[in-house]
């Protein structure tokens, strides 16, 4: 049997980094996937849904040129070259995944790693799930980053026309009338992505909006483009019932309406993926909801044990996991590094884009927090104005006593970038002052936060001055 120091199960964002790191620092590293390097997140995420969304912007904007003095006839797109050029690019990068993997000696294991003990791993290659063990592996250290998969409840019928994200991806043609279910940043970003590619979206949310986790301001935003401008829409607060997929499409029931759609989409979050790994017989067990608990240290129940990831029940993000793999690779070589996750960012590609990072305004009252806020337009920046695209805003929340900067956001165009000068503002523990005294390009979007800050401190240089009673 041949034994490792380090075992990583998983090679998505966080499992392929750590076992990297972990290389990196003289470690042999066993890493065992059951798929395809990059994990979900390359192969049926992040990547190739974010491939598509750059297609389909650039497809609305050609079809609105003529706001900037331009015109363009036949506008049109075709979509099977659109999951080719998708294919692709995954393609590329699972190449490069392979390569730098290689490149530092980590010793990749195709097939489904469980334990057998505490410091043996089974990995079965066969592909019938009643297939016999092929290999038997011994860890000193083991790092579970096994991630999530796309949840699908029992009163979902299975049938061809009711699909999760990976199924959808997997399409060559586009349906002219998707039903989603679940107006979460999953549900939302296909909806956004297909409106534009003239789709008839209906999303359709149990909760009382979509969204729910964002401040109320940046959802009135995204939902107004939403159904305004993409002309989707947006049935919230009720459940999908009497659903019944036939041959042609599918049909369902929202409150007393009954709906029809070529397709369902089903957005409803996602489970760990935890079944196969046979934690018990390593000494470890999962939670209620089937989280692996872990400590600050990523370490788990057990000594030897460390998880990462969409598995530990926290923020379900690539980068997240990312920064959560560094650190228990660090530490399964016997190095004591914490994570350090106060200021992780969140992208959601709707159109607009929303950036968020640390505190909402929600969250900082749900604590009791005194806070102050400061909120400047797009519509008012020049480079906002000169690109065309107007919507949108930047937000900063403050300590109101000490003037820290606790939290940001951004919806409109970009945001997914701009949010990066905000996490590292509030990662350094900027004040406020501190922003609005920090240089900023001109003419540039990143000039909302400058103006933001301003706004903060009492101090806007673009605001006309309140009159005096």
């Amino acid at each position: 049997m041949e034994t490792f120091s380090v075992v990583v199960i998983g090679a998505g964002p966080g499992g392929y980094p750590a076992a990297i790191r972990a290389a990196q620092l003289g470690a042999s590293v066993a890493l065992v996937e059951k798929e395809e390097l990059g994990g979900t997140c390359l192969n049926w995420g992040c990547i190739p849904t974010k491939t598509l969304i750059a297609s389909s912007d650039l497809y609305a904007q050609m079809k609105s040129c003529q706001d900037l003095g331009l015109s363009a006839e036949k506008v049109s797109f075709d979509y099977r070259a659109m999951v080719g050029r998708k294919d692709r690019t995954v393609q590329t990068l699972r190449t490069g995944v392979q390569q730098l993997l290689a490149a530092n000696g980590v010793k990749v294991f195709k097939g489904t790693a469980s334990f057998e003990g505490r410091n043996r791993i089974v990995v079965n290659s066969q592909q019938s799930p009643g297939g016999s063990p092929t290999t038997v592996i011994g860890a000193e250290r083991t790092i579970i980053a096994t991630g999530a998969a796309s949840a699908m409840p029992d009163f979902l019928p299975r049938h061809e026309r009711v699909v999760e994200s990976r199924a959808f991806l997997d399409l060559k043609l586009l349906p002219s009338r998707v039903l989603v279910l679940g107006g979460g940043l999953i549900g939302c970003e296909f909806a956004c992505m297909l409106a534009q590619l003239d789709v008839r979206v209906t999303v359709v949310e149990l909760l009382e909006d979509i969204l729910w986790t964002l401040d109320a301001d940046v959802r009135r935003t995204v939902r107004q483009h939403m159904e305004q401008a993409l002309g989707i829409r947006v049935i919230t607060g009720t459940s999908l019932s009497n659903l019944v997929p036939d041959d042609r499409q599918v049909r369902a029931q929202a409150g007393q309406e009954w709906l029809e759609a070529d397709l369902l989409l089903a957005a409803l979050g996602r489970k760990p993926v935890t079944a196969a790994l046979h934690l018990a017989n390593a000494g470890l067990t999962a939670n209620s909801q089937g989280f692996i608990e872990v400590d600050e240290y990523g370490r788990t129940q057990v000594a030897t044990v460390y998880a990462i990831g969409d598995v530990t029940g926290g923020v379900q993000l690539a980068h997240a996991a990312t920064s959560q793999g560094l650190t228990a690779a660090e530490n399964a070589c016997n190095r004591r590094l914490r994570k350090n996750e106060k200021a992780v960012p969140v992208c959601i590609f709707t159109s607009p884009e929303i950036g968020t990072v640390g505190l909402s305004e929600r969250e900082a009252r749900e604590k009791d927090l005194e806070i102050k806020t400061g909120k400047y337009r797009f519509a008012a920046l020049g480079k906002g104005l000169a690109l065309g695209h107007a919507p949108g805003f930047v937000k900063w929340i403050a300590d109101a006593s000490t003037d820290q900067l606790l939290g940001a956001q951004a919806v409109g165009p970009h945001a997914t970038e701009l949010i990066a000068e905000a996490t590292a503002a509030i990662r350094a523990e900027l004040t406020a002052e501190e922003l609005a005294d920090t240089t900023h390009a001109h003419p540039t979007l990143s000039e909302a936060w400058l103006e933001a800050a301003h706004v903060l401190v009492g101090k806007p240089l673009h605001f006309a001055p309140k009159k005096k009673i």
